[in-house]
């Protein structure tokens, strides 16, 4: 172990529990990761369970700190909600995590989401910086991007965005600094084997598993209320993260849920998956874990949806009412509704694959990275 390379995985999102929804990507990651055995990990991330060989590297201040700022909702939801009051946060978390990079002897760092890249200014080791489509936002900002090409200047630089559309924007940014090299996250194995009961018999229950925010949630209540009747039901899952939001009494609204809860009870018994989100999304996982279980999925047209759906292919994209109520007939029929979820399970497949496939991307690219610093 002592020959392997040191690599800090920094994250601000992290599951509390086994049913805790929040960061559980990054749970999948360091797990896989672990699992390689070809590297020492240490991960600096809100209080959960870690894997066995996984040491954490917040201090238990900092994970205090990182715990209360997840169970308010985290950074984005604090800039929501409180606006400039939020800003004593950002300072806190920058200061806390300047202070982490500072005092640890990676050989390797591994950042995920471009904000908690700025405090590396300073530290000439290797950083591959994992992009979301939340980064896009940030990346608009005033100044940001000087900011950030402050911090990653003089240093072996992997800009990791997690989707092939992104690529574009970075390296017209970075691309003087940094290698841009997409690496799509990977599925978790059981998301691949769950097998579909419903016989899209009434009613048709269709899901859509979403933070409740007004970006998220898109047009969803406004062109729904014509398409879910007539033996459709919508079922929606997620926290409450923006005040005002109402509920129409037609959606069957069941909180937030987790992964294990979806793959056992309601993703083999749904006619599907629908999103209509108007937020940066990356490429968001619950739609490429719907598909990988073999489900269709409706989707607003945003440059993360196009990225994983053609439409009639593996998927629907809708841009209006009348749109969405043409998908949804067009998946009323079994057949067409069986037929396009595993289409959208074979394109996951041949190009996404598993979390350890997605190890092993990141594992190549660490190798670069360290070369390039030898």
């Amino acid at each position: 172990m002592r020959d392997l390379p040191k690599v800090l995985l920094v994250s601000t999102s992290y599951p509390a529990s086994a049913t805790d929804w929040r960061g559980r990507f990054i749970a999948d990651m360091a797990r896989t990761l672990a699992e390689t055995q070809q590297l020492r990990l240490t991960v600096w991330a809100p209080p959960g369970e870690l894997p066995q060989t996984v040491i954490g590297a917040a201090t238990a201040d900092e994970a205090a700190w990182l715990s209360r700022l997840m169970q308010d909702g985290g950074i984005a939801h604090r800039l929501r909600t409180r606006g400039p009051l939020a800003l004593a946060t950002i300072f806190g978390l920058l200061a806390r995590l300047r202070m982490a990079y500072r005092r640890s002897d990676a050989d390797l760092i591994h950042v995920n989401w471009l904000q908690n890249a700025i405090p590396l200014a300073g530290s000439p080791k290797p950083v591959l910086v994992t992009v979301l489509g939340t980064d896009f936002g940030l990346l608009k900002l005033p100044g940001m991007v000087p900011l950030l090409r402050r911090a990653l200047r003089g240093r072996p630089v992997i800009l990791a965005p997690n989707a092939q559309w992104m690529a574009a924007e970075l390296e017209r940014n970075f691309s003087d600094i940094a290698a841009v090299r997409p690496i799509p996250f990977g599925v978790d194995e059981p998301w691949f084997n769950v097998r579909r009961t419903a016989d899209n018999s009434a009613p048709q229950r269709w899901l859509a598993v979403t933070r409740l925010t007004r970006g998220k949630l898109g047009p969803l209540f406004e062109w729904g209320q014509a398409a879910f009747r007539n033996g459709r039901e919508l079922h929606l899952f997620g926290p409450q993260q923006e005040a005002g939001i109402e509920i129409p009494q037609w959606v069957h609204y069941h909180g937030p849920t987790h992964p294990q809860e979806l793959r056992e009870v309601w993703f083999p018994q749904a006619a599907g998956l629908i999103t209509l989100s108007r937020h940066n999304e990356g490429r968001p996982q619950v739609v490429l874990e719907a598909m990988a279980a073999c489900l269709p999925v409706i989707a607003s047209v945003l440059p993360a949806h196009k990225d994983v759906i053609s439409h009639f292919g593996t998927g629907m994209l809708v841009d209006s009412p009348a749109s969405l109520l043409e998908a949804h007939d067009f998946l009323d029929a079994k057949q067409s509704n069986l037929d396009m979820g595993e289409a959208a399970r074979r394109w996951v497949l041949a190009n996404v694959g598993s979390w350890r496939d997605c190890a092993q991307r990141y594992l190549a690219a660490y190798r670069a990275l360290l070369g390039s610093a030898a």
